[in-house]
């Protein structure tokens, strides 16, 4: 098979981002379906050699239905070091290799957005921006309601050290915070940073908690009534990793009983096809208590060209392998 027969379908915006197309289109005949639905998946995907994804955006979910239904697919490359959205264990199962960025280590070193973003949650929670901004438009101009808290003279708990927490701890550091770090996977050796043994300490004298970890078992809902309880009552939780570390019920709960305590997220969990009946949104829109952006931590125009390039040339060099074995 010549590499100009594989067929390539794309399930993720990728038009402004610098030269992924022109990289696919070396491989293959590419379609583009910017944001299908699953049924749109299912009707075409019966031909196609490689999908080319990312979770951010996507409604689907690369399992079962969809794998059994492409008939000839190779490969599922996903911009992204999650892979929450595809069965890895059934694709494996049937032969169909996964490309993801969660190894590709150097790379992600060049890949600061998301840290950066719970940073600006982080600020954004602690100053009221949001709520200020809307007070404003409302044609308000009174400041008192708004009077936030100083970084340089708060505790900040980090809930793991990968490269993401290690990248916002130092962001905190910077602003002078005192900072806390919880990781039992890693050693730190950095003397500003106090690294801590026990979960319930960090959560007990943390001003801000921010959430650094993948979802496993183990990490799965770890934000709940029994953690948010040794939480201080004004507390900060900021969240860009994963909905599913977090409860969100408890977590409603929680700032129903605690009227200073303040989320800011990134994510929320089953976001992309449930979102709207998710407690933590639903308890948004009547409550100041909660911000909420839309999964937006990585999509900077510097990330997305280094991670969606990054994915396009590794899907580049597998696909070209295949060939030259075929």
């Amino acid at each position: 098979m010549g590499i100009s027969s594989l067929k390539i379908l794309v399930i993720t915006p990728i038009m402004h981002i610098d030269g992924v197309a022109q990289t696919l289109e070396s491989i293959g005949e590419v379609t583009y379906m910017d944001d299908p639905l699953q049924q749109d998946i299912l009707k075409s995907i019966q031909d196609f050699d490689a999908i080319f994804t990312n979770p951010n955006k996507s409604k689907i979910f690369i399992g079962k239905e969809v794998i059994d239904a492409a008939k000839n697919l190779k490969v599922i490359c996903t911009a992204s070091t999650g892979t929450n959205h595809i069965d890895k264990l059934y694709a494996e199962k049937v032969g169909v290799k996964i490309i993801a960025l969660t190894e590709e280590r150097e790379i992600l070193k060049s890949i600061s957005s998301t840290a950066e973003m719970a940073f600006a949650l982080t600020m954004s929670g602690l100053r009221n921006v949001v709520c200020s901004h809307e007070s404003v438009m409302r044609g308000e101009w009174d400041y008192t309601k708004f009077i936030g808290r100083q970084m340089s003279s708060l505790t900040v708990g980090v809930i793991g050290y990968g490269r993401l927490g290690s990248m916002y701890s130092k962001y905190c550091l910077a602003f002078g915070s005192r900072v806390l770090v919880f990781d039992p996977y890693q050693t730190i050796h950095a003397e500003e940073l106090e690294q801590i043994q026990d979960l319930e300490i960090l959560l007990q004298q943390s001003d801000i908690i921010s959430l650094h970890v993948h979802v496993s078992k183990e990490t799965q809902k770890m934000i709940n009534a029994n953690t948010l309880c040794q939480m201080k009552e004004d507390v900060l939780l900021v969240n860009t990793s994963r909905g599913e570390i977090v409860n969100e019920k408890d977590l409603v709960n929680f700032l129903k009983t605690k009227p200073n305590a303040k989320v800011a997220t990134d994510v929320l969990t089953d976001e992309i096809r449930n979102r709207t009946l998710s407690p933590l949104f639903l308890y948004s829109q009547k409550s100041h208590q909660v911000t909420i952006t839309p999964h937006i931590g990585g999509m900077s125009r510097e990330a997305q060209e280094i991670a969606y390039g990054h994915a396009s040339n590794l899907l580049n060099k597998f696909l070209t392998k295949e060939n030259i074995n075929d």
